[in-house]
């Protein structure tokens, strides 16, 4: 079983806080594609990650701090599949983008 990690990133295009989970911290500079408010998704690079001593324990909590990627738009979410025949229906594909480690963060 690998090992989750739940992290607080800090949104500065949104101004907005949220607690994701990751198999691993982001370094500075590596980039992550997350969920946009309106359900699309986005690059966001990480521009500072910092730890905080926990209220319980000795246990450091690591922050992430990200703004969205220069020149990136945020991508609409994949079309559904309808009812129909589903030898016409389009091809799925997951965007990525080059310079990112593919990092994909589950909700909590």
């Amino acid at each position: 079983m690998r090992a989750v990690i739940e992290i607080e990133v800090q949104n500065e295009t949104h101004q907005s806080q949220e607690r994701l989970r990751f198999a691993s911290v982001p370094r500075i500079g590596e980039g992550l594609r997350l969920r946009e408010p309106d359900g699309c998704w986005a690059s966001y690079d990480v521009l500072d990650v910092w730890y905080q001593k926990a209220e319980f324990g000795d246990v450091w909590v690591p922050y992430l701090h990200v703004c969205m990627t220069p020149g990136d738009v945020a991508a609409p979410p994949p079309p559904t599949m309808s009812t129909g025949d589903p030898l016409r229906q389009p091809l799925m594909s997951v965007a990525t983008t080059a310079p990112h480690t593919g990092l994909a963060p589950c909700r909590t």
